[in-house]
């Protein structure tokens, strides 16, 4: 009885208290409307409470039942056996019975220890984390709803205990203050939409519409809070409603003298109150909020008549609302036909030149879209002198305002990439905002021509750094003879160039073995090692497989490397050394002896271009199959 007295102050108190601030206007401040969610939010936690303690204590009443009714019966009967001196048959009777009953109390009693540890448990996490689910059998969401009742005197909140089923799309609606006299009974309605009402747009809280197929057009729902509100929009299906943009007319998406005075009304506000907030215009503010700013500062009644400085409007609502004004104007601040000419300024790789072309391109800008970018930019270079304590640097405000001020006219792949130019233009105008609007250029007709580029153009990072870069190794196969070589305009066997490169095999430096007969110390007759080598390493470039060459004397002719085809000079010929079978270089046929036999040659296939410099050949000892392929047909110097 304490426990249900109890629960029923505190359901009085809570349900009191949430009428009242069910009927608080959506048009109060937002601090006043936070502080009576938090005393709600406390009611209810205290009620949840006191209705847990009562439903545990009937539980505990009931299940004690079982054996405190059991127990006081069972022991006037032993004492009436026992002090009345029945006789002993009726007692030897009574004694099974008596001892299964004893056995079913302890069971009971234990039971209810266990159980009461249970619900205990249970009751704890009830307590931290409140969870709402679907029972079997019962619908798929219930609970109390107000419901907007239109009479001819006006309008009045009636209070329902709804039932929703979401297969059948049912919803049954039961009046919980019925007036007296009123026939007003249970209604049983067939779900067509459910969409969530603007808050702007009524001037009660949690609200949402729903359409039926008995009633014509549309019943208007109060939940009890936002949560409960959600849950019952997943329930029903509901939808976000359509937000159009407040800016419609062609005449208010202009820069005209009310965008203007937005603008520095927002600027007025984040500077006087927000500068030092960290992550300011990074952090976004609430759809509804800016849509309910702007929709009051560009009422074409009183068109501006917004205070900004008021506690009404927080920093986040204010910059949100400028960037949205900014980025749904016809054209944008910096203009469509600039757009090309900025990107190209922004993706040169001379600073000087980038800085000099921007500073032109912004005096090439209609007045008022100078004059607002100017405003602008200012603020931003206000904003990032803050940087220590909003965390904002040119740019975070680049990579902000970039899309902003100067987006593209068609979104495409192409405007996708050079996104990242336009927050380096923007980062740019903050960080030389005191030389870009010193003054005009002296010659502001063409921006300045880049520079001619000298070497080959490298893979570098966009950056208005001036750091210097590292510089990446490159790899060449050609020798330090050949790179000195080409610094000077020649090849290394002495010829001009003339931007075709002959490849040159790779030359090693391990000497070769001397030839027996020949003196140590003294180089070889005609350079045949050498040549023999060269020769093979060009054989191993033209592929393993083709028909090797034997001259008369044994030495392995092999078709020489052929230049490029930009290349017609042919490498003067050695001598002693054969090409084909039974010529000589030089035209000259050799005679054949009697015992050998003529050899088929192939023509040489020519092989492709070089790709770089130097080809990179392969290494011997990882082809095995080479050198014993080879091997019989190499003479004993090589």
């Amino acid at each position: 009885q304490e426990r249900k007295k109890k629960f029923e102050k505190d359901g009085e108190k809570f349900y009191s208290m949430l009428d009242r601030h069910l009927h608080l206007s959506s048009k109060k401040k937002e601090s006043q409307l936070q502080e009576a969610d938090l005393q709600v939010d406390k009611e209810r936690h205290n009620f949840f409470e006191s209705s847990l303690e009562y439903v545990y204590q009937i539980q505990e009443v009931q299940e004690s039942k079982k054996f405190s009714i059991v127990e006081p019966v069972l022991a006037f009967l032993h004492s009436l056996f026992t002090y009345n001196n029945l006789t002993v048959e009726l007692t030897q009777d009574f004694l099974p019975y008596k001892q299964q009953l004893q056995l079913s109390l302890q069971n009971t009693r234990n039971h209810f220890s266990s159980t009461r540890e249970e619900l205990e448990d249970l009751k704890k996490r009830m307590k931290e984390a409140p969870l709402t689910c679907k029972l079997p059998g019962q619908p798929t969401i219930e609970g109390y709803l107000y419901t907007q009742e239109k009479w001819a005197l006006g309008i009045s909140w009636v209070k329902y205990y709804c039932q929703y089923e979401k297969e059948a799309k049912t919803l049954r609606m039961t009046p919980i203050d019925q007036k007296p006299g009123a026939k007003q009974g249970t209604l049983d309605l067939t779900l067509k939409s459910c969409v969530r009402r603007k808050t702007d747009s009524i001037d009660k809280r949690f609200c949402f519409d729903i359409e039926t197929n008995e009633r014509s057009g549309t019943i208007t729902l109060q939940a009890l809070s936002e949560a409960n509100r959600r849950l019952w929009m997943e329930a029903m299906d509901g939808k976000e409603p359509i937000y159009h943009s407040p800016i419609t007319k062609q005449e208010e998406m202009e820069l005209n003298e009310v965008g203007f005075k937005f603008v520095r009304k927002c600027i007025n506000a984040v500077e006087t109150k927000g500068i030092t907030t960290e992550g300011v215009y990074r952090t976004v503010g609430s759809n509804i909020q800016v849509q309910k700013l702007l929709n009051a500062f560009f009422d074409p009644k009183c068109p501006g008549d917004v205070d900004l400085q008021s506690g009404d409007w927080d920093i986040k609502t204010i910059t949100s609302s400028l960037k949205f004004y900014l980025r749904n104007l016809s054209e944008p601040v910096m203009t469509y036909k600039l757009h090309k000419e900025l990107v190209l300024a922004a993706k040169s790789e001379n600073l000087d030149y980038r800085l000099g072309a921007i500073h032109a391109l912004v005096y090439k800008l209609p007045d008022k879209n100078r004059e607002m970018l100017e405003l602008l930019i200012q603020h931003l270079v206000n904003v990032c002198e803050h940087s220590r304590e909003n965390l904002m640097s040119p740019s975070n405000m680049g990579v902000i305002f970039g899309p902003t001020l100067m987006r593209a006219q068609e979104d495409t792949v192409a405007a996708m990439m050079n996104i990242k130019f336009q927050n380096i233009v923007v980062e740019i105008l903050i960080e030389h905002f005191g030389k870009i609007y010193s003054g005009p250029p002296e010659d502001t007709s063409a921006p300045p021509v880049p520079p001619p580029r000298v070497a080959a153009r490298r893979h570098k990072p966009i950056t208005i750094s001036k750091r210097p870069l590292r510089e990446r190794p490159v790899f060449f196969g050609a020798s330090v003879e050949e790179s000195r070589a080409d610094r000077h305009g020649q090849t290394p066997n002495g010829s001009g160039s003339f931007g075709t490169e002959v490849p040159k095999p790779l030359q090693r430096s391990r000497l070769p073995a001397p030839r027996p007969g020949d003196e140590p110390g003294r180089p070889h007759a005609e350079g045949r090692p050498e040549a023999e080598l060269g020769r093979l390493v060009a054989r191993l470039q033209d592929g393993v497989g083709k028909p090797v060459n034997k001259a008369a004397n044994g030495v392995v002719a092999s078709p020489a490397l052929r230049n490029s085809t930009l290349q017609a000079r042919r490498p003067a010929p050695r001598p002693g050394v054969y090409s084909r079978e039974g010529e000589a270089c030089d035209g000259v046929p050799k005679p054949r002896s009697h015992g050998d036999k003529p050899v088929i040659t192939r023509p040489p296939v020519r092989p492709p271009d070089p790709p770089c410099r130097t080809p990179v050949l392969p290494r011997l000892e990882q082809r095995p199959d080479l050198i014993a392929g080879t091997a019989e047909e190499m003479p004993s110097s090589v």
